[in-house]
Order: C-alpha cells, then sequence, then structure tokens
C-alpha cells in the first residue's frame, strides 16, 4: 500500500509541475503610498518581472489625483520597481481617506497584488487586491482584521506559488508513507517547526543570509530527499529519523519564505501579528496540499494497481530530476 500511495502523489503532484521551470519566483505586486502632505504623496510600485499576459498592471488613482517625476524602473529581486510624486487636488482636509484606490490588469496576469498607504498622523492601511477585488476604499481608521486576513492570503499564495517548497513536502510524503500515522504527523510538524523559526529570525533582523546562496540550497534539499528516496537500503537514517531532515531542511525553506515577506515587507504597528499569520497562511496552504494529495491517491490507487511495479520509480525519478534542474539553474546564478 505504501508504494501504491508513492505513485499515487506523483502523479497528482505532476499537474502542478506545468510550470516548473519557474520553480520560486514570487513577485508579489505592491504598491506603497506615504502621505508627505495633505495633497502630495510618494510612490512605490512594484510589479513582477514576468507576467502572464501582455497587459500590464497599472494603478488606479482617484478622480483629481495625478502622478509626477516619474523615476527610472528597475529591477530589484523578482520585480521591477518604480517610484513617483502623487498630487491630489482635493477640497478637504481627509486626504485619501473615503477615496478608492485600485490596481488594473490583475485578472490577465492571474496575479494579487499588496495596497500600502502610510499617513503622517501614523495610521497605516493595507489590503490585498485581486482579480475579483481589484480596488479599496480608504476607511476612516484602519480595521486590525486586515492583517490577520492579508497576510494569511499572502502566506497560502506564497507556498502555493513556491513548487520547489511543495515538492519539498512531497517528498516527507513519499519518505515517511500516508499510513504512517502520527510518524507523518510529527515530520511534517518538524518542517513547520523549522521553517517558523528562520522565517521569524530573519523576519525581524536577527539572520542576514544571501539570498541566492539559500535558494540554490532549497534545492539541493530536495535533491538529497529524492537520493535517500532512490536508496534500496530502506533502514538508513532519513528514513528511521524523518524528523529531523525534515526540521533541518526546514530552516533552509524558512529563509526562502522570509524572503517573499521582505518583498511585501510588513506594517509597522503590527509586526508580530503579520508575521504570525503569514506563517498561518503556509501553512494552510500546506494542508491543503497535503489533503489534496491523499485524496488523489484514494480515486487512483485501484485502477493503478496493475502497474505497481512499473510505475514505482517514477515518483522518486521525477523529483530528482526536477530538483537536480533547480541545483543546475540556481548553481550557475551563484557564479555568475
Amino acid at each position: 500500500m505504501r508504494y501504491f500511495f508513492r505513485l499515487t502523489v506523483s502523479i497528482a503532484a505532476s499537474l502542478l509541475l506545468s510550470h516548473t521551470a519557474q520553480a520560486h519566483l514570487f513577485a508579489p505586486s505592491l504598491l506603497k503610498v506615504s502621505e508627505v502632505s495633505t495633497q502630495s504623496y510618494n510612490v512605490v510600485w512594484k510589479t513582477p518581472v514576468k507576467t502572464a499576459s501582455n497587459i500590464p498592471l497599472r494603478p488606479i488613482w482617484p478622480e483629481g489625483c495625478e502622478t509626477q517625476t516619474e523615476s527610472t524602473p528597475r529591477t530589484e529581486g523578482t520585480g521591477i520597481v518604480s517610484s513617483w510624486k502623487l498630487l491630489c487636488d482635493q477640497s478637504d482636509a481627509q486626504g485619501l481617506i473615503g477615496q478608492v484606490l485600485g490596481i488594473s490588469g490583475l485578472a490577465a496576469n492571474q496575479v494579487s497584488a499588496m495596497v500600502i498607504l502610510n499617513l503622517r498622523d501614523g495610521r497605516h492601511y493595507q489590503q490585498v487586491l485581486t482579480a475579483e477585488n481589484s480596488q479599496f476604499r480608504v476607511p476612516f481608521e484602519p480595521v486590525q482584521s486586515q492583517v490577520m486576513t492579508e497576510y494569511s492570503v499572502l502566506g497560502a499564495e506564497h507556498i502555493w506559488a513556491g513548487i520547489d517548497h511543495l515538492m519539498f513536502v512531497f517528498g516527507l510524503l513519499l519518505l515517511v508513507g500516508a499510513g504512517a500515522g502520527w510518524r507523518l504527523i510529527g515530520t511534517l510538524t518538524a518542517f513547520t517547526l523549522g521553517h517558523s523559526i528562520t522565517l521569524s529570525l530573519v523576519t525581524l533582523g536577527f539572520l542576514n543570509y544571501p539570498v541566492p546562496l539559500v535558494e540554490f540550497t532549497i534545492a539541493l534539499s530536495i535533491f538529497i530527499l529524492a537520493l535517500d528516496l532512490a536508496r534500496s537500503d530502506k533502514g538508513g537514517l532519513f528514513r528511521r529519523y524523518p524528523w529531523w531532515l525534515a526540521a533541518g531542511f526546514g530552516l533552509l525553506h524558512g529563509m526562502g519564505f522570509a524572503g517573499a515577506l521582505a518583498e511585501i515587507g510588513l506594517p509597522q504597528g503590527s509586526i508580530p501579528l503579520a508575521l504570525l499569520f503569514f506563517n498561518l497562511g503556509i501553512e494552510v496552504g500546506q494542508i491543503i496540499f497535503i489533503l489534496l494529495l491523499l485524496g488523489a491517491w484514494q480515486l487512483v490507487k485501484r485502477p493503478l494497481l496493475p502497474w505497481q511495479e512499473r510505475l514505482l520509480p517514477v515518483p522518486v525519478y521525477a523529483l530528482g530530476g526536477l530538483s537536480a534542474m533547480w541545483c543546475f539553474e540556481r548553481g550557475l546564478l551563484l557564479l555568475l
């Protein structure tokens, strides 16, 4: 039964690999607006380097607002950054309060965007815009629950966009097996604890790291896991103590998660809350992925019974080949 599980989850995972060449390019769009005076704002606009459509992503400003002195776009990490001045000719002293901010092109590009508004009096607003909800009316007072909701969504989106992270979880399932019960739960919990530690340390400024090196080691962790799965010896250290493997490599993956969070930024008044719910969003996305794999296994285990022996190596070889490709790509980036 354990071997049937391995085969099934590999087929389910293959449905997620249509964009394997882009293993982990989490590049959220970010619109950051900071008030300088009642009618003047500094704007930072960040969009992904690669998009799914030729339709550009563009901010939508309230009536009476126009941009001036735009800077030359520059590449930073996985995004293209522009900045400019926004002048709003409004008669009242409320500025952008009660006004609508939006972003066009989200549906065509299949992305979401974070809008952050900082006012001089200390009020801080943020909202995740999606294809279904591409506009945001600025309320008079910030709503604390928005931080919880928005960062949970961003965390879940990140784990689903990070195919390399999902493939490591997939490998842990292959290593432990679906019928392992508490052993499986303990292994996944160890992975969660590992990446939670480094995610927090990096985000709070206690740990710095070279991003290309971490991305390479994340790919290497998947390759090492695939090598262990390919061994004929089933009594190896990783198989006997999978939680140590999960926790150790989880530390590396947490740095990758932190890199994504750094792209977005954290609200100054709610850093612990945002960090907590970003992490919870990652866990929710991870759990959904695991449940989908287990559900797929239940659907196809009986029809695939006659091909068990022939198809048994497929998931391990697929995981190994994919991670080797990532190691090669990211290794080249290290040398450049």
